[in-house]
């Protein structure tokens, strides 16, 4: 079993962990069409992380994807929010 996430998970995780995917699933990355049951190979040794369906049925699950609303809308979290590159570039506000 392992944990796949495009967020944060605290230390006490054991086992395979697969942390910062991107792009993010409010960015419409791969992991926001991921469903429950869905085969996923995990191959540290190999520096594969796929999701074992068809493109016509990735394809399929996007349609009419649209990106969330924001959970925050003010305030501090809302400006990180906006303003924070991707987890890939480290999250960061300064994207020099």
């Amino acid at each position: 079993m392992g944990l796949i996430t495009d967020g944060r998970f605290s230390g006490g995780t054991w086992g395979m962990v697969v942390g910062h995917v991107a792009p993010e699933a409010a960015a419409g990355g791969n992991i926001a069409f991921i469903n429950e049951g869905d085969s996923i190979t995990i191959d540290a040794k190999q520096l594969l992380l796929q999701l074992n369906i068809s493109d016509a049925e990735l394809e399929k699950r996007k349609v009419g994807w649209k990106a969330p609303a924001p959970r925050y809308t003010r305030g501090v979290q809302a400006k990180f929010a906006f303003n924070a590159s991707s987890a890939s570039k480290g999250a960061v506000l300064d994207d020099f």
